[in-house]
């Protein structure tokens, strides 16, 4: 009978060990073997109702999971490296974390976001960095466009990704070397047809209504993050509301003739000071972009992670969790920002120490958020038109990729205000 009594208590003791035992995702550059597909688990443990912990600055930025056979079981479906922890074990890192010598903060992960990602129809995951890695990580996105951003719909998301878009109306700038080929006129035809559906004159003048909601559903809450030349295009377009600044072969009749001296920098998000690039066969918008004036070797072009206090900065400690602080860098058609166009409000999250230039940055704007990101494809150093896609699969741990899916979980975390 006592034998029986000791095998009972032995089982609930080990079933109240199993419960309460956790899973780590570590995020190191030595135990983790795909540092993408991790993020994928996490936000499918949040999808599904877990309780997620985001371990600032511990071993690259971990994640700590609740232990379930089906997370598990999930880690070694997607190669996933974990590791299992007791409650002990997992109370000696919290409080190591905890520490105030320590340059570390768990942040709770609250609830899977509503993601959006602002593309054409018809657009192939690999046409864009966030939506392959997306894909990769297999975290679900809807894709939305000019209609759904028009009629209302970005109430629904929670973080918003913007396509390599032009909101100028000038078609991505690419008249000068491709205005002849067959994809370059469907695309403007497309553009122009679209505008006309939507009730507008010129593609312009719809992309800057599309601009505008944006913005609101920024100042509204909503957590907003592009790349390459959405970044300088869709700030161009904020300050230049109420401006033509489209040549004749964009939109058929001429620009203003003083634009530049009537853009309205108060309007725009990130940039300040900026002079437009006026000749429409040049493959530039503005001085915004420097990759026409750095000279820098590919084999020495990296970029530096700014470090910030996890316990005092979360925010921008979150986006910038990796595990190495240099980043290979990549170019796009916007490579990098010129610093000194960058709002003093506005933070700069890494920098190309070779040149000064910024590569990162992240701003507030109302009740939201935005980052901004240069470059077209982290893994792809001089990404061209028609170029085959990147294959993730050969980079999982890729570091420059992860500041993408750093800005992808932070609307789940429970925030706390930037002190900076």
């Amino acid at each position: 009978m006592i034998s029986k009594r000791i095998y009972v208590t032995f089982l609930i003791l080990i079933s109240f060990i199993a419960k309460a035992s956790f899973i780590l995702l570590p995020m190191d550059d030595t135990t983790q073997k795909n540092h993408l597909k991790a993020y994928g688990i996490t936000f499918w443990c949040l999808d599904k109702k877990y309780k997620a912990s985001w371990l600032l600055n511990y071993r690259g930025g971990s994640f700590l999971l609740p232990d379930a056979p089906e997370i598990r079981k999930e880690c070694q479906i997607r190669g996933v490296s974990f590791e299992i922890l007791s409650d002990n074990q997992s109370n000696i890192i919290l409080n190591e974390i905890a520490s105030p010598s320590q340059n570390m903060e768990t942040v709770v992960l609250e609830k899977a976001p509503k993601i959006a990602v602002y593309t054409p129809k018809g657009k192939q995951p690999w046409d864009d960095a966030v939506t392959l890695v997306l894909t990769y990580a297999e975290i679900p996105f809807t894709p939305i466009y000019d209609e759904e951003v028009l009629s209302d719909q970005l109430v629904l998301y929670d973080w918003l990704h913007l396509h390599h878009e032009d909101f100028t109306g000038q078609y991505g700038k690419f008249y000068g070397a491709y205005k002849s080929t067959p994809w370059y006129i469907e695309q403007k035809k497309n553009a122009e047809d679209l505008a006309t559906k939507l009730g507008y004159l010129k593609v312009s003048q719809e992309k800057g209504a599309v601009a505008k909601k944006i913005r609101d559903f920024v100042i509204g809450g909503g957590f907003m993050f592009a790349m390459c030349s959405a970044t300088d295009s869709f700030d161009i377009a904020l300050a230049a509301d109420g401006l033509d600044i489209c040549e004749p072969m964009f939109d058929g009749d001429p620009s203003d003739a003083n634009y530049q001296s009537q853009l309205n920098y108060q309007n725009s998000l990130a940039f300040k000071d900026f002079t437009l690039e006026r000749r429409p066969d040049k493959y530039e918008f503005s001085d915004i972009d420097t990759t026409e004036k750095r000279n820098i070797p590919m084999d020495t072009d990296y970029f530096t992670l700014m470090e910030f206090s996890a316990k005092w900065d979360p925010i921008p400690s979150m986006l910038c969790q990796n595990h190495t602080q240099l980043v290979k860098g990549f170019m796009g058609q916007t490579t990098a920002f010129e610093a000194n166009v960058v709002k003093s409000s506005v933070l700069t999250m890494a920098t190309c120490e070779l040149n000064g230039e910024a590569r990162y940055i992240h701003g507030e704007k109302g009740k939201g958020m935005f980052t901004f990101y240069s470059g077209h494809d982290p893994e792809d150093y001089q990404h061209k038109v028609g170029d085959s896609p990147t294959v993730l699969d050969l980079h999982p741990n890729s570091p420059g990729y992860r500041l993408i899916l750093n800005n992808v979980l932070f609307p789940a975390a429970r925030k706390k205000k930037l002190k900076t």
